[in-house]
């Protein structure tokens, strides 16, 4: 999963930027708002997370202009329903009301628990996703997001970081088809060094660790697993 994290405190940033890599996320990070609009407009994100004391601003501007951004059509940038996380040291009632009317998902108050606003990002990209139950379970397959642990038949799958990444995008996507370059959009940050077949790559350990059958591929155009009702 991408995040986009928006704060110009830059040990604040860096801190994030690096636990939630070793995390398994691809995560950018922008320090001000003109340079936030410009990412948010030209690369997909799942999910902001948004300080609203910036050098150029307050982030409350640009989650409302987030918010009011008209999407020409599916996959249209920005995307006005990503999911934002405002993180702040603003603690007073009448902020969080004001930052959750504007169209933040969730509010977070500085300084707080990195365990925690993971727990919270889980649960702002499962809702995203349109699923409440906190495992994903597909065949003999369970995945837990949270513990990021995968079963086959009730046996430990190990997978690297970025093969889970890969498994979950697909797996939150079942039904639909996702080309290599929106893959990579999900998968990898603009500091990555991505390889012309790094995404294959992926995909033929998942297939050798999780089954062939597992990922189809639609030549030409993409990867996507199949719903289990077959469509």
């Amino acid at each position: 999963m991408r995040i986009l994290v928006v704060e110009d405190d830059a040990g604040i940033a860096l801190g994030l930027r690096t636990n939630l890599q070793q995390r398994g996320y691809a995560v950018d990070v922008c320090a001000s708002l003109a340079s936030a609009w410009a990412a948010l407009s030209s690369e997909p994100f799942d999910l902001v997370l948004l300080d609203l004391g910036l050098a150029d601003g307050d982030g409350g501007d640009l989650l409302l202009r987030l918010r009011q951004a008209r999407a020409a059509a599916p996959g249209a940038l920005p995307d006005p329903l990503t999911p934002v996380l405002i993180m702040t040291a603003r603690d007073q009632v009448a902020d969080r009301i004001s930052g959750l009317n504007l169209g933040a998902d969730d509010y977070l108050v500085k300084p707080f628990d990195l365990d925690e606003l993971e727990a919270r990002m889980r649960a702002l990209l499962r809702r995203a996703a349109g699923r409440a139950h906190p495992l994903l379970v597909h065949g003999e397959l369970v995945v837990d997001p949270a513990a990021r642990t995968v079963l086959r038949a009730g046996e430990a799958v190990e997978l690297a970081p970025r093969e889970f990444a890969l498994l979950l995008l697909l797996l939150e996507s079942r039904g639909r088809v996702l080309s290599r370059q929106q893959l990579e959009a999900r998968l990898y940050n603009w500091q990555d060094a991505v390889g012309s077949n790094a995404v294959e790559v992926h995909v033929h350990h998942l297939r050798r660790k999780l089954g062939e059958g597992l990922i189809q591929t639609l030549r030409g155009v993409g990867y996507f697993i199949p719903r289990e009702d077959g469509a």
